[in-house]
């Protein structure tokens, strides 16, 4: 966690009894059962368990990817649930932003075209977007490989390009499904130092899916879940009432 000692914490995301079910055939799937969390500013939180204990399922209702049955997802005090698909989608432009294991980099467009995507999306002028695209990109090391396409970089380079792209918001938060999942074990520390050093010299706040004991290891706190319920968390810390 970064901060000083005494400083108190400040909330970037609540959870408040989230649930979401499935159909499956004549029957409903409990994918998340009753979930309460606060996550704090500058933290790196891992989401770990076994396949199927919801923890994918968790981070998409925390995105705004997936709508809950019930209960509050709450993002810098909006509810998230309480918005329209219109709403939601500025939300999850503005102010979240997603990494993904296969990189989802769009191969026409080369590194800085998708990094800057994002801003032009939202109407922010070319120039503007490409310079804060070319900034993130050197934030990330990539400055050199800004003018190639997806299919000329190595994995490790399109998920740090993909990082890039999720930071070039300035999101109040990054969420990351299993993001070192498809790297070898050399490009999967590199990116976990990048995602460690985002938090520790620029606060961001930082939500990631893992299978991996290592990548858990480097967080600041391990939600472990099984059968939709958090089973244990080293930073307990529950939504206010």
């Amino acid at each position: 966690m970064t901060g000083n000692a005494g400083e108190s914490a400040v909330t970037v995301l609540e959870v408040r009894r989230l649930c979401k079910d499935f159909a499956s055939g004549a029957a409903r799937v409990a994918a998340v059962r009753d979930v309460d969390l606060a996550i704090d500013r500058g933290a790196l939180v891992a989401i770990t368990g076994p396949s199927g204990s919801g923890k994918s399922t968790l981070l998409h209702l925390l995105g705004g990817i997936t709508r809950p049955t019930s209960g509050q997802v709450l993002l810098e005090g909006i509810d998230l649930v309480a918005l329209d698909d219109d709403a939601m989608t500025l939300v999850r432009r503005r102010r979240i932003g997603f990494v993904f294991q296969r990189y989802n980099l769009l191969p026409e467009l080369t590194l800085e075209e998708n990094v800057s995507l994002p801003l032009v999306l939202d109407g922010v002028a070319s120039a503007r977007a490409v310079a804060a695209a070319r900034e993130t990109l050197a934030a990330v090391g990539l400055s050199e490989r800004s003018g190639h396409r997806p299919d000329g970089l190595s994995g490790g380079e399109q998920q740090r390009g993909a990082i890039a792209r999720a930071l070039v918001t300035r999101p109040a938060i990054v969420l990351a499904d299993e993001p070192t999942g498809a790297l070898d074990s050399a490009n999967g520390e590199r990116v976990m130092r990048l995602l460690d050093e985002l938090v520790r010299r620029h606060g961001q706040t930082v939500v990631l899916v893992t299978h991996d004991p290592a990548v858990a290891a480097a967080a600041d706190r391990v939600i472990a879940m099984r059968d939709g319920m958090i089973e244990s968390d080293s930073g307990s810390r529950v939504a206010s009432p």
